[in-house]
């Protein structure tokens, strides 16, 4: 008998994944308020040192999104709950090694390891999730997806802000890490069940030719019925101008979260903020993010994700020039929770819309490649990040160097994409005469 399909069919392995993406979240978290706030007095980081300060993100994305890639195409063969047991594994070191962490070296390895555990764990709370459900419940999956991921990143940073407060940012670092790891290993091993039997029989009825026929996907043409990976890749790369819109978006959307990763803790720290107080702002940023798609996922269920998405990108810039623009912890806190909100428009539904017109023969591979390219966008922001910034001698700049970006690719999305949900764009019949 073949899998049902459906959050409701699935809702307990459903939950299960929610609360892996959450403990994902918290992993991430722990690490982006406290380690780049302390960096100087910490691990000695000079200062005025911005292309050393931003070295641990670009390390970080240019792994995860490499692991993103591999994970893809790895779950097909191996199925996905092998890939994020590993994924768990990996992560065991990193919260020792910060914690015993001589210099900033080891926490940019530490931050290497960060880079392979979320390229495996994420992706497959993802595309795990997308396995089971229903095509109409891709918004809503992915939003639910993204909410708890992002709700973990903020509640890290506000809890490892007061807990190297009162312990200290090593010892503060090392228990919490600690904690949700092994919780995390756990929970895998015991209650997460293998997916890929739900994408196969997803597969067998795109086969048999069953589904809506007013609801077609737009499935790419002129593509293999089992394509290699460099086939996904030179598809989704550049030879599909849709496909390509989105992997460019998910790219550039990175460079502000490797902002607020890198700069937005040492410019507010620099201008007076008590670390609870920059945790707290930063929070603002990840629980608007988070909270938001709840709705933002299902809203694009109902509208469509080609709108959410550009207006997602150009909201989201806004947020980031509004940051250097006015002055006080209630201006940052909104000028954070306006880029949060752009975020929670673009975030899940440029997932979303990869996932429309991705075959679920070749899904896991094609939505490892985005998250390989959106990922990537880390290390490239970062690195322009700190090059603005070495350059120009202000922080500030990294910041309009972001905000421009978001604008420019919010209108090549524009002009490039496309609406991708198959109940509103539907794939049209095929001409007369067609096999």
């Amino acid at each position: 008998m073949a899998p049902t399909h459906g959050i409701r069919a699935n809702l307990a392995q459903f939950l299960h994944q929610l609360l892996q993406v959450l403990l994902v979240g918290l992993t991430l978290g722990m690490v982006r308020t406290v380690v780049p706030a302390l960096a100087e007095s910490e691990f000695g980081v000079p200062k005025t040192s911005f292309l050393l300060l931003t070295a641990f993100v670009v390390a970080f994305g240019v792994v995860k999104g490499t692991m993103n890639f591999v994970a893809g195409r790895l779950s097909e063969r191996v199925g996905r709950q092998r890939v994020l047991l590993l994924g768990w594994l990996v992560a065991l070191p990193i919260p020792v090694m910060v914690w015993y962490a001589p210099h900033w070296h080891w926490v940019v390895a530490a931050t290497v390891l960060l880079g392979v555990n979320q390229g495996l764990t994420w992706s497959m709370t993802q595309t795990a999730k997308l396995d089971i459900t229903r095509m109409q419940e891709r918004g809503l999956t992915l939003g639910l997806n993204e909410f708890a991921g992002y709700l973990g990143v903020a509640l890290a940073g506000l809890a490892t802000a007061w807990l190297a407060t009162w312990l200290g940012p090593r010892l503060g670092l090392l228990l919490f890490g600690l904690a949700v790891v092994l919780t995390a290993l756990v929970l895998t091993q015991v209650w997460v069940r293998e997916t890929l039997p739900w994408a196969r029989a997803e597969a067998a009825r795109h086969a048999a030719g069953g589904g809506q026929p007013l609801a077609r996907p737009r499935h790419p043409r002129h593509v293999s019925s089992a394509p290699g990976t460099w086939e996904v890749f030179t598809l989704m790369s550049w030879r599909d101008r849709r496909l390509f819109a989105l992997c460019q978006a998910g790219l550039v959307e990175k460079f502000v979260d490797a902002l607020v990763w890198v700069f937005y803790p040492v410019y507010l720290y620099q201008r007076g903020l008590s670390l609870p107080q920059v945790g707290s702002v930063i929070g603002v940023y990840g629980l608007v993010w988070g909270a938001a798609q709840l709705f933002t996922g299902r809203l694009s269920d109902r509208i469509g994700r080609h709108r959410p998405n550009v207006w997602g990108m150009w909201l989201c810039g806004a947020g980031v020039a509004l940051m250097v623009l006015g002055q006080g912890a209630l201006w940052w806190s909104a000028s954070a929770a306006l880029s949060g909100l752009g975020m929670a428009l673009l975030y899940p539904n440029l997932s979303a819309a990869v996932a429309d017109i991705a075959h679920p023969h070749w899904r896991g591979t094609a939505v490892g490649i985005y998250r390989f390219w959106r990922d990537l966008g880390y290390g490239i922001g970062a690195l322009g990040l700190g090059l603005t910034a070495h350059f120009t001698g202000q922080v500030t700049a990294a910041f309009w160097f972001v905000a421009l970006s978001m604008a420019a690719s919010g209108a090549l999305l524009g002009w490039l994409g496309e609406e991708t949900h198959p109940r509103l764009n539907p794939q049209g019949p095929p001409p007369p005469g067609a096999g």
